[in-house]
């Protein structure tokens, strides 16, 4: 049975059994269903074979958390951002000028200097 869509919706693909292990479908098999380049997974897949869900992300994969068929979160790779010394010595020189005076008076009204 397939799952109903709002008018307008592309229906999603066909649930497609993939091994887990990239071994024997006798050895371990995922649900997966496949929405252009980001695949779904159930939460019980996600429980029985998190590890393997998460080096998929990790390897750039966007996946879909699934409960009852219906998308309930989306695990994704994080961003990494070089910054090179060039970027930090241009952000330097947009800092503010600090009067180092009136700095350290901040900081002793601030501070219990008793501790």
């Amino acid at each position: 049975m397939q799952n109903a869509t709002p008018a307008g919706t592309p229906a999603p693909a066909p649930v497609r059994s993939i091994p887990v292990d990239g071994g024997s479908r006798d050895a371990g098999v995922s649900r997966v269903i496949h929405f252009g380049a980001v695949s779904a997974v159930s939460i019980r897949d996600l429980r029985n074979h998190g590890g393997d869900v998460v080096d998929r992300v990790a390897r750039g994969e966007r996946v879909t958390i699934t409960r009852n068929g219906r998308p309930v979160a989306e695990l994704m790779p994080l961003r990494t951002t070089v910054v090179t010394r060039e970027l930090l010595i241009a952000h330097r020189r947009s800092l503010p000028a600090v009067d180092p005076a009136a700095l350290r008076r901040d900081i002793d009204d601030h501070i219990d200097t008793s501790l």
